[in-house]
């Protein structure tokens, strides 16, 4: 009897394996981490582009552990606002993203951007690996090429580090609070810098 039961289970585990579905392999992922200034707008910027999967706003290069935007605003952390992106690398490359990021910045500022002064306001490409290094030289020798405004491109190119997440505040701020990023945006002159910078106005 018992091997009866043994043999029924066996049979009935066996039919319920069979009748699930085959587990799918999880989507290919890929992050980059880019600073552009104000990390809010950064953020806004790379969530319009396809196959951008998320963004996260946060502060990476220095030596601060967990710190806070009161420490990175107030200069003297090392640390830089970034944004980390995840990205699905079938629908967009490493290379594209850096690109378009250029174009999202004044690459002529070594001051900071736009409004936002002093080194933690800087453009940087954080790269991870060799493979990304060269993509992020590509395409600040591009920028440089395509660029209305003149001057040395002063956007740095530095080895990742650890990124800490910014406060939820921070996260989506765009979408939070349309309003007040809107007039963030249009006072602090991004756009307008922009358009005078790549000479897209």
């Amino acid at each position: 009897m018992r091997f009866v039961f043994a043999l029924a289970a066996g049979l009935s585990a066996l039919a319920a394996a069979s009748a699930a579905p085959p587990a799918q392999p999880a989507a290919a992922r890929a992050e980059a981490v880019f600073a552009g200034g104000c990390f809010w707008c950064t953020e806004a910027d790379f969530d319009k582009v396809p196959g951008v999967l998320s963004t996260t706003s946060g502060y990476t290069g220095g030596k601060v552990v967990n710190p806070t935007y009161k420490q990175v605003s107030g200069g003297g952390t090392g640390h830089i606002e970034a944004v980390r992106v995840v990205y699905d690398p079938k629908r967009v490359s490493y290379a594209s993203l850096a690109n378009r990021f250029f174009r999202t910045i004044d690459p002529l500022d070594a001051g900071g951007q736009f409004c936002d002064r002093g080194y933690q306001y800087r453009s940087a490409l954080f790269v991870a690996n060799p493979e990304q290094q060269r993509a992020a030289s590509l395409a600040k020798a591009k920028a440089a090429n395509q660029l209305k405004g003149k001057g040395a491109v002063a956007t740095l190119i530095l080895p990742a580090a650890k990124f800490y997440p910014a406060e939820a505040y921070h996260q989506d701020y765009y979408k939070k609070n349309p309003v007040r990023y809107r007039f963030y945006r249009l006072s602090c002159g991004r756009d307008a810098r922009l358009d005078k910078v790549w000479g897209n106005g």
